[in-house]
């Protein structure tokens, strides 16, 4: 069994992503990272998530996103929109995905796993450009040339499942390995709890996916 790192945020997509490298034979090291969002319901998720799916190893790490702000996930006093906008919305936290991969390629490194995964989705999402397949394959250049561990010839393998897949496909995916999503927490301004707004992007998203997919959706909500 490979060692990998998986990128687990505590939602709904990273999940499913846990459980597909678990399916594939990785040995799971989740990586979550508190970067300064609005709760840490979904921190507690991923506890959960990472527990229930038998991640090898969950670490969790801090990246202050918050200090520099620019984001409604971020900085309390930008709205999260409960309506569809044009154009990125305000919800997309600019440079999060870099640093997030960033950090799991240093981990990777010092374990020795040439294999990442991370559940960005170009398909059923709003718009982020940080979910793109084409950053996954920058990224992914970049990892050869900014480690010690390429220059000296290890391949780095940036794993993105769900990128080109709808939201009900990774619902019933998920659901065939298993995965609980009555575990998991998307709503971008969840409760102490981890109960879902209902109004957000990420929820109106996960909520349509569970109703295309034919499957219950187990999400709580307040």
């Amino acid at each position: 069994m490979k060692p990998a790192i998986v990128l687990l945020s505590g939602g709904l997509d990273s999940a499913t992503v846990l459980a597909m490298a678990r399916a594939e034979k990785f040995r799971c090291h989740a990586l979550s990272v508190h970067y300064g969002q609005r709760h840490h319901a979904e921190i507690a998720a991923a506890k959960r998530v990472a527990a229930f799916l038998k991640a090898d190893q969950h670490r969790i790490m801090s990246v202050d996103l918050a200090g520099i702000g620019g984001s409604a996930l971020t900085d309390p006093g930008v709205a999260i929109p409960e309506s569809p906008a044009a154009g990125i919305p305000v919800t997309y936290v600019p440079a999060r995905n870099t640093l997030l991969l960033s950090l799991a390629l240093g981990w990777a490194e010092v374990i020795g796993a040439a294999d990442i995964f991370v559940g960005v989705n170009a398909v059923d999402y709003s718009g982020y450009p940080d979910c793109r397949p084409e950053f996954i394959a920058a990224f992914e250049n970049l990892a050869q040339l900014a480690t010690k561990a390429g220059v000296e010839g290890s391949r780095f393998r940036i794993h993105a499942p769900l990128v080109r897949m709808t939201k009900a496909e990774i619902i019933r995916v998920g659901t065939g390995l298993g995965v609980d999503y009555g575990m998991t927490v998307s709503c971008y301004q969840a409760d102490a709890q981890g109960r879902a707004c209902g109004r957000c992007d990420s929820c109106r998203l996960r909520a349509a996916g569970f109703t295309a997919a034919g499957i219950p959706d187990p999400t709580r909500y307040a």
